[in-house]
């Protein structure tokens, strides 16, 4: 693992997989559980060529690559500060021929990256509608909790000028809102193909759902076996040690 010098207020948090270490501040908007399901989710294949749109501080794209080391993943981020910790927590972690970030609006994205280049695509992103609840005054944490003109159409047509025909388009998205995620994409021209719902705790309702998309595809969505986090008596279900690997 290289030298990387922290800057005032940044820490060095672990992301359980492989060694891998994130450069992050506690002011800011941080990765949490949602990230790591969706790295999971999206199972990325053998030598794939990945996007992360509004990939933050970089946990997406670098678990994705501590999943599968022969895959290549591109980060997007609007913000500069947090384009600059992921850029430096690749260098950390000497991914560099592997990861790269990219200061970019993802909906222009494809002007810079090219369009149809990808064979994956993943996205976690704000959750909040714009209007519908106090939004933050820190700005980093504004633009990664609310939305503002990203809606969830605006993310899947980022993606599918992105994507080549067949590929595919992975997120998570608030269990109350998946109807607005699911039109969005198909509106983009990505098939809802493969959904499955993240419960906290078994017999409750879907916080979030985990869903997968392909351009161009065909109809016919599968539901998987819906994913749970705890046990009834607050321990983590075995699909959850699966996932964060102990």
């Amino acid at each position: 693992m290289a030298l990387i010098d922290l800057l005032p207020g940044e820490r060095l948090d672990d992301l359980q997989c492989d060694g891998l270490k994130l450069i992050q501040r506690p002011d800011a908007f941080r990765f949490g559980t949602d990230s790591v399901l969706l790295a999971d989710f999206a199972a990325p294949r053998r030598e794939e060529i990945a996007v992360d749109l509004g990939c933050g501080t970089g946990a997406i794209a670098l678990l994705m690559a501590g999943h599968q080391p022969r895959m290549r993943v591109d980060g997007v981020e609007l913000q500069g500060d947090a384009a600059d910790m992921a850029a430096r927590s690749v260098a950390l972690n000497a991914l560099q021929d592997r990861v790269r970030i990219y200061c970019l609006d993802m909906r222009q994205a494809w002007r810079t990256l090219g369009a149809g280049r990808y064979s994956l695509a993943v996205c976690n992103p704000p959750y909040g509608r714009s209007g519908a609840a106090l939004e933050s005054r820190r700005e980093a944490v504004r633009l990664a909790r609310h939305e503002g003109d990203l809606s969830p159409l605006a993310v899947a047509r980022a993606a599918a000028m992105l994507l080549k025909n067949g590929g595919r388009f992975c997120a998570i998205y608030p269990a109350p809102r998946a109807y607005e995620l699911m039109r969005g994409m198909d509106e983009a021209g990505i098939a809802p193909k493969r959904l499955r719902t993240v419960h906290g705790v078994t017999g409750r309702a879907p916080k979030f759902v985990l869903l997968e998309g392909v351009k161009q595809g065909g109809p016919g969505l599968h539901w998987l076996p819906p994913l749970v986090l705890r046990n009834t008596d607050g321990s983590f279900t075995d699909e959850w040690h699966r996932i964060y690997g102990y």
